[in-house]
């Protein structure tokens, strides 16, 4: 966790078409489909996709029947890859190589244990309404602004990244020291076109609902002054490549493990999602202006071996008091964790896009009273 009165700090975030995040949704679409007809399937799905053609690997063990391509070809028009000059479509081939999950795992996981090992992180500050670090929250509003934008103008193409610089002060306001933006678009528009749309509709609008302002010459769009080819014909994608992005933009530590194509046996997905609704409702509880909580499993493990807490300082209650908290409002134990927030409902490719953490329609994000 970053700490220190005066510093800056960037973070970034992606677009729904991004490569990796075109991997991340039909990775979590598959699994959506499997819980919808089984919710005690076990799922552990990886996606490629590259010039023209995707790749679907992994292992299921459900009752259930899902067309894995047509799940594949579905997300992928959604996203918007249906012009055959992207170099990859939802025509594009699909290879499927996805199997039985090894006896070996389903042994620990049928006994309500961990499907793997690893360790977690939860993190909560106060810098912002839903109690996550600034520069992040800000580049997803970006992105999800582009995103938006998109639909309503087809000369901006699908993919597209944000990255937000933020100047820390001894005390708030804060100040935006920049803004990038890289996003794709028809060969019509000059590079002075989309600089100045990208900051009239997007930026200013997002900047404008967190209170700050940039001045233009702060913003850098499409750092090369080119880009028309959008997608995986232009940058190889896959699945669990954007961790980062879908944590904390680098601001505070996280675990060793991804969570897109993961059902919720896997810690390195539920024991996250546990971590962060202990740290967020330290923070909510004025125990604490900023709250880590780390949690690690072994492979069958039914509880964490690991259930800590940092507050750098910041507390307001003793560190006993902090944990008890934290055993009152949350079971950690895998099976505590996958009732305690409903993990076997199809909620996946909601959390693929914008980070899994800090929106409110996920359970993790709940004040528990």
């Amino acid at each position: 966790m970053i700490d220190g009165k005066n510093f800056i700090f960037t973070s970034e975030s992606v677009c729904s078409g991004h490569p990796d995040k075109i991997c991340d949704s039909i990775s979590d679409s598959i699994l959506d489909e499997v819980l919808k007809q089984d919710p005690y399937g076990k799922v552990a799905v990886e996606t490629l996709v590259t010039y023209g053609r995707i790749v679907l690997a992994g292992e299921i063990s459900a009752n259930a029947k899902v067309n894995f391509e047509s799940v594949a070809r579905k997300r992928i028009k959604q996203l918007g890859y249906t012009n055959p000059l992207f170099n990859f479509t939802d025509k594009s081939p699909i290879d499927i190589y996805i199997h039985h999950q090894s006896n070996e795992i389903a042994r620990g996981v049928n006994r309500k244990g961990a499907g793997d090992q690893g360790m977690m992180f939860g993190y909560a500050c106060r810098e912002t309404k839903n109690l996550m670090p600034l520069p992040v929250s800000i580049a997803h509003k970006l992105a999800e602004k582009l995103d938006e934008e998109k639909i309503k103008n087809p000369f901006l193409y699908p993919d597209g990244k944000t990255q937000v610089t933020v100047e820390y002060k001894n005390s708030a306001p804060y100040k935006i020291n920049q803004v990038v933006i890289a996003v794709p678009h028809s060969k019509d528009l000059k590079h002075n076109d989309i600089k100045d749309f990208v900051y009239e509709n997007i930026v200013k609008k997002v900047l404008g609902d967190f209170g700050f302002k940039i001045h233009n010459k702060n913003l850098i769009v499409n750092g090369t002054g080119v880009w028309h080819m959008p997608g995986p014909a232009s940058d190889t994608g896959v699945t669990g490549r954007k961790i980062i992005v879908d944590t904390y933009g680098g601001y505070a530590r996280v675990g060793g493990g991804a969570f897109s194509g993961k059902d919720a046996t896997k810690v390195d997905r539920s024991g996250a999602y546990a971590a962060r609704l202990l740290a967020k409702n330290i923070v909510a509880s004025n125990m604490a202006e900023k709250a880590e909580v780390r949690l690690a499993y072994f492979i069958g493990a039914k509880k964490p071996v690991m259930q800590d807490v940092e507050t750098f300082g910041t507390e307001r209650k003793e560190k006993k008091v902090i944990l008890d908290f934290m055993e009152k409002i949350m079971d950690t134990s895998v099976e505590g964790i996958i009732e305690g927030l409903e993990l076997r409902k199809p909620v996946y490719l909601k959390t693929s896009t914008y980070g899994h953490f800090g929106r409110s329609k996920f359970n993790w994000e709940k004040i528990v009273s």
